[in-house]
């Protein structure tokens, strides 16, 4: 790992992820949580003011080690426990059918195989609980398509392997959940990084 990828980026990650406009997406989002959240990609815990009081703990992981000791500031004024896990796309410690909540914001677009992270967290849910999803990805227009065909492979390597036009809704199904609702439209800033998607989905199919 590269100094700029261990110092500078999550720095640079978290002054970003502070941004004014994305705290009404982190309300609407983790106003649905409850019960045991596991928060893939918790970053340097930017959610945790925004649960509400029926979350009993949060297991977080995140596979920077710099977001994490930053996420430590933040868990220390949490009104609930807050626990680590090892990185998601690997087995992680949940146990099956042991998490009432999947949250993810935002890191979705830097896991590299997406659909597998997720279908960890399939397993770790039980079920017929929530997958909450807030995430810029791949735009309706076919102009702002083009545009973020063509961006992502520099962006990639200036945003520590986001992508920019990956389909949300198609990978959080591909991943076996099937989506309860779904939100979409532009947030402030450039259109090829600015096309969110919201949603609630859950873990209705049998797990394979």
């Amino acid at each position: 790992m590269s100094l700029c990828e261990r110092w500078i980026l999550p720095r640079l990650t978290h002054l970003s992820m502070r941004q004014k406009q994305l705290a009404a997406y982190r309300a609407r989002a983790l106003a649905g949580a409850r019960g045991r959240v596991l928060e893939i990609g918790i970053g340097s815990g930017l959610n945790l003011p925004f649960y509400g009081h029926g979350v009993q703990c949060v297991l977080r992981v995140d596979p920077s080690p710099e977001l994490i000791r930053l996420a430590e500031k933040a868990a220390g004024k949490a009104s609930f426990p807050v626990e680590f896990l090892v990185s998601v796309g690997r087995r992680n410690d949940a146990r099956e059918d042991s998490i009432d909540a999947a949250v993810t914001t935002w890191p979705l677009c830097t896991i590299p195989d997406a659909v597998r992270a997720f279908r960890e967290v399939r397993r770790a849910l039980k079920p017929d609980r929530l997958l909450i999803f807030v995430k810029h990805g791949r735009a309706p227009e076919p102009k702002v398509v083009v545009w973020q065909d063509r961006l992502t492979p520099l962006w990639q390597r200036c945003a520590g392997g986001c992508h920019l036009n990956r389909k949300i809704d198609d990978l959080v199904r591909e991943a076996g959940f099937s989506i309860a609702e779904l939100r979409t439209g532009y947030a402030k800033g450039p259109r090829p990084m600015a096309f969110m998607y919201e949603g609630h989905a859950s873990c209705l199919e049998q797990r394979s």
